[in-house]
């Protein structure tokens, strides 16, 4: 069985982390999304809101479950015996950072593999930072996040 996990901060979910889930899906036989808390960020949603929003996007998916992770991601899937992380990319800036990451959980798991899946051309430019700032001025951000998250980030921001 091939098992994987998908983590990331979530800070909001976007259409890119969906489509990078709903492909991933079909490649693997199960998929855990880990909602990651990282100490060194500071986040507009809290952890349990991230799960809920994350959670309630992947239904359409049986194969796919989520997990919030406080602590090491490379200790969280080698505990659930999970052997490959999932890391999408958008371009070179990414794949630079998420190639150096993997060297540091490979040094602290050897057992683990990673994955990179680049995202399709549509989603490229979407990055949950420009999101949230696009979305506290009022902007309309449906083209970029999933309906859930956009009336989510409306009440974060406005009531």
């Amino acid at each position: 069985m091939k098992k994987a996990a998908f983590p990331g901060s979530f800070d909001p979910p976007t259409l890119g982390h969906i489509n990078i889930i709903q492909r991933a899906s079909l490649i693997f036989d199960e998929l855990l999304v880990i909602v990651a808390e990282n100490r060194s960020k500071k986040y507009l949603f809290s952890g349990s809101e991230r799960m809920d929003l994350v959670t309630s996007l992947i239904k359409p998916w049986k194969n796919v479950s989520a997990a919030l992770c406080t602590g090491l991601i490379v200790d969280f899937v080698r505990e659930r015996e999970i052997p490959i992380l999932l890391r999408g990319v958008r371009g070179e800036g990414d794949f630079s950072y998420e190639f150096e990451l993997s060297m540091m959980n490979k040094a602290l798991n050897p057992g683990i593999e990673t994955v990179f899946m680049t995202t399709d051309p549509e989603y490229f430019v979407l990055r949950s930072s420009s999101i949230k700032e696009l979305a506290s001025f009022g902007g309309d951000v449906s083209a970029m996040v999933p309906e859930a998250v956009s009336s989510a980030l409306k009440t974060k921001f406005f009531g």
